[in-house]
């Protein structure tokens, strides 16, 4: 009987308990395969023939050989059991926000929920996990906007404000959407910077980067108002446009720029645009991060240069364009 109703699962299984074990990554629980009608005879026999392999206690992987990263996050999802719903690192990957990570898989369950961790899982408690688990996304995970600030936490403002831009990139969460999820955490790390950033995440910057030359050069020194993103022509978009006085400033991040191959793009980009009259002016990431109120002096210089009427503006009583002598 055990070896009959055993075959049926390389054969004719119940399409549903099929249908189910291809939409869980080729896993199935106990208490699923009970269900299904197998008995416990049945489930044994299965592991030790070596038809399915135990990943963890009572969570079995009927295709063998199998490793791949959605199907331990799902072993970890149902070893765990419902609610439960990726988070942190783990939530990152499923949204594509952050690359593949080794170590546990981290699973947010309910604030009072039984259970613990298992070997390769962390478990994490929320009393908020109804408000901040995406109610439809499969592998069930935190939404896009509390994965990003769930990543962001304890790290540098840069780190959120790439992660925010990323997002929005993806077309996983939008400004407003941020937003709502901020005010919803009173104790999120850099809590006012983000809140000031999301809005010019929204306007388009795409970096760290843009987000603190829009800020810290841009506005905090009275400079004309550009417009991020504006399409180019080859498919292309520029970091910051300033059409009035034809003028470009794109923003080369530590990494978006480096090597010959990016320094020939970029040349071949700048050369395009002064064929149309435009002025294209770079800033790196040392001067964005490290001397914004220099770099804000010489694009005031620029825009002067161009028919801009207006004088750039000292941002702090310690700013190079306090100094008669910058």
């Amino acid at each position: 009987m055990t070896t009959a109703r055993s075959a049926r699962l390389d054969g004719t299984t119940d399409r549903l308990l099929r249908a189910r074990i291809a939409g869980q990554s080729g896993l199935l629980t106990r208490t699923q395969a009970l269900r299904a009608g197998l008995s416990p005879a049945a489930i044994r026999w299965q592991v030790s023939s070596g038809r399915w392999v135990q990943v963890h206690r009572s969570v079995y992987l009927t295709t063998p050989g199998r490793d791949d990263w959605t199907m331990r996050v799902v072993a970890a999802l149902l070893a765990i059991g419902t609610p439960c719903a990726l988070c942190g690192p783990s939530a990152g990957t499923a949204w594509g926000l952050t690359p593949e990570v080794e170590g546990d898989v981290q699973v947010l369950v309910p604030l009072g929920r039984c259970g613990m961790d298992r070997p390769g899982i962390t478990v994490v408690r929320s009393r908020r996990f109804d408000d901040r688990v995406h109610p439809e996304a499969w592998p069930p995970r935190t939404t896009a906007e509390h994965t990003v600030f769930d990543l962001a936490a304890g790290h540098p403002f840069d780190r959120v404000v790439a992660l925010m831009a990323k997002a929005c990139q993806l077309r996983i969460a939008t400004e407003a959407s941020l937003a709502q999820a901020l005010r919803t955490r009173p104790l999120q790390t850099h809590r006012q910077l983000v809140a000031e950033a999301l809005g010019i995440v929204g306007e388009g910057a795409e970096s760290a980067a843009e987000v603190r030359f829009i800020r810290d050069v841009e506005r905090a020194h009275g400079l004309p108002l550009g417009v991020s993103q504006e399409p180019a022509p080859g498919q292309r978009f520029r970091d910051r446009a300033y059409a009035a006085y034809r003028l470009i400033v794109e923003i080369d991040g530590r990494l978006g720029h480096s090597g010959w191959a990016g320094r020939q793009k970029d040349g071949r980009r700048d050369r395009k645009a002064a064929r149309g009259g435009l002025l294209t002016v770079r800033g790196s990431w040392p001067d964005v991060a490290g001397e914004p109120c220099e770099l804000a002096d010489d694009l005031g210089q620029i825009f002067r240069e161009r028919g801009w009427p207006g004088q750039a503006r000292p941002c702090s009583h310690g700013c190079a364009l306090a100094d008669p002598a910058a």
